[in-house]
């Protein structure tokens, strides 16, 4: 067997990769796949110290329905907790695991730490400043959805957290894609990140803006994305927070000027603070479908993995 892959972060993928899970997520996704078992005899670590329902539900059952077997750890499970070094963690567990997912909502060096060693796959399901494989749930809802992510419009509106960081990082290598980010002042991409897909889009011929307020939104969109306002994981230090997200709501009004959109949300939802109940359960939601490919896309993600 070849060496394992680790992802961690959307720049892990080449374009080749990148590509390549987006559409084994949709083949998985559209029942095209056929029955595979490439985890058959691997052990699977779940290790998740934050809450989780999609992300920790669409592994576990991804790894199953590829002939994994799982263990799964809580946050208080682990001897990191009384002081073991990140590295010392990832070389014993990779002596006993093929492959952990991990989500820690913390810095990404502990998850980089681990995959130091090159017998254990290490895949980040989400940290503080990354989730990238929400992003290729979103590539793969909107690759099922059009048949295509070459071109595509969003808006996307809210935080720049980590799931619109890995939003920009993934959407923009895809050419003549156009990614418009609406985020709230004091509230936008790191800047890390706006420059790496900034630099993405420079190169691969699609474009990438971000702005701070909701005038002259772009019309005839192909999708409208919002995520939660309180990121898992995170609080907010200013006490007014909400008065300042308030005017980035996703109302209807949206479709005015972009009435075949779609509606994307990675779920959970709090209706009547990010999204209106009528978009987010109205006929443009494919949020519900999106939520399910999160497992088709871990399906492509764990195979991914063991080469």
């Amino acid at each position: 067997m070849a060496r394992v892959r680790h992802l961690i972060s959307i720049d892990d993928l080449t374009d080749n990769d990148l590509y390549a899970l987006v559409a084994r997520g949709a083949e998985f996704s559209a029942g095209a796949a056929g029955r595979v078992a490439p985890l058959e005899g691997d052990v699977v670590g779940i290790y998740f110290s934050k809450t989780s329902t999609r992300t920790r539900t669409a592994f576990s059952s991804g790894a199953l329905r590829l002939g994994g077997r799982l263990i799964a750890y809580g946050p208080g499970d682990l001897q990191l907790n009384t002081g073991e070094t990140s590295e010392d963690t990832g070389r014993v567990m990779s002596r006993m695991l093929d492959v952990l997912v991990a989500r820690t909502a913390g810095d990404p060096a502990e998850m980089r730490a681990w995959a130091t060693q090159d017998r254990m796959a290490v895949v980040n399901a989400m940290s503080a400043d990354e989730h990238p494989t929400q992003a290729l749930t979103d590539l793969t809802t909107l690759r099922r959805r059009f048949g295509r992510i070459d071109g595509l419009r969003v808006l996307y509106v809210g935080e720049g957290n980590n799931t619109a960081s890995a939003l920009a990082l993934a959407l923009t290598r895809f050419p003549g894609t156009e990614l418009e980010l609406r985020t709230p002042p004091g509230y936008g991409l790191a800047s890390a990140y706006r420059e790496r897909a900034a630099a993405q889009a420079a190169r691969h011929g699609s474009l990438f803006r971000e702005r701070h307020d909701m005038a002259d939104l772009p019309a005839d969109l192909d999708a409208v994305y919002t995520t939660r306002w309180q990121t898992t994981g995170t609080s907010k230090p200013d006490p007014d927070w909400r008065t300042v997200f308030a005017p980035f709501q996703v109302t209807a009004a949206l479709w005015e000027d972009s009435p075949k959109a779609v509606f994307l949300h990675d779920l959970p939802a709090h209706r009547g603070d990010e999204v209106t109940a009528e978009v987010l359960d109205g006929p443009a939601s494919i949020a519900f479908d999106q939520a399910e490919n999160k497992m088709h896309s871990a399906m492509a993600v764990l195979e991914w993995c063991r080469p």
